[in-house]
């Protein structure tokens, strides 16, 4: 295998570009010797040492074994069911961990899509608004990776009603130069079924489209409601899986 230098040695698959970060700081990325597989690794990446991978399990397994052998076994290999589980065949030490699926856009905004982000209620959120985000997403989304205050986590978008009380949220978090990754969204649970989620997504998706040129998101494989949601809105969605070395 040998090392790449710069993304644009990589294939522009999203979420090869997402977690190459730019290939800044102590994000990585190698691509087997005959040049048809690629791993690209990032630190702490959405709360995870993560292992995108791509290519023909022939070419694919070996860069592998050889990647984590160098960077550890905290590192999570994900990448198309499909691959990975290839990969899992291959490499008995890796086990299953997580399916969720990908969905990215790269088509540009329609001038009809621009201006209904322009439209709407959603508007971007100051530092200030910091605790009302926190306290929105501890009822309607305790899981979410995304917070305010951590790191890589960065602009957020809201909705209010009449009374000045925030009741959708969404952020812009981890992105990179290529991919403009979107995260944390949630809805206050008085507020649902008024189409506040895909105000907030239609407005941080403009952002992520403008500022990165792609806009990415993971979502649970099995909430179709938030997939109908993203298709809507012009993401297409790939079935992932995450492995991790079984020590």
């Amino acid at each position: 295998m040998h090392e790449l230098r710069s993304t644009a040695a990589l294939p522009s698959d999203p979420p090869l570009l997402w977690a190459a970060q730019g290939l800044t700081g102590s994000s990585r990325a190698w691509a087997s010797e005959d040049g048809r597989a690629f791993a690209v690794a990032a630190p702490d990446l959405s709360r995870h040492d993560r292992l995108a991978v791509s290519g023909p399990v022939e070419s694919l397994a070996p860069l592998v074994a050889g990647v984590l052998a160098e960077t550890g076994p905290s590192y999570r290999p994900l990448g198309d069911e499909t691959t990975v589980r290839a990969l899992l065949d291959a490499l008995p030490q890796l086990r299953p961990v997580a399916a969720f699926g990908w969905m990215s856009r790269t088509r540009p905004l329609s001038s009809t899509e621009a201006g209904a982000a322009d439209e709407g209620k959603a508007r971007w959120l100051a530092d200030e608004d910091a605790p009302e985000i926190t306290a929105l997403l501890a009822e309607a989304f305790p899981g979410s990776y995304a917070i305010p205050g951590a790191p890589g986590v960065g602009r957020w978008a809201g909705t209010r009603d009449d009374a000045g009380r925030l009741t959708a949220v969404a952020a812009l978090a981890w992105s990179s130069p290529e991919v403009g990754l979107l995260a944390g969204v949630a809805v206050h649970p008085s507020a649902r079924g008024r189409g506040l989620a895909r105000t907030v997504v239609a407005k941080v998706l403009a952002e992520a489209l403008t500022a990165h040129g792609t806009a990415g998101l993971m979502v649970d494989g099995s909430n179709d409601a938030a997939i109908r949601l993203y298709e809507g809105l012009g993401f297409a969605y790939r079935r992932f899986l995450a492995a991790e070395l079984d020590v």
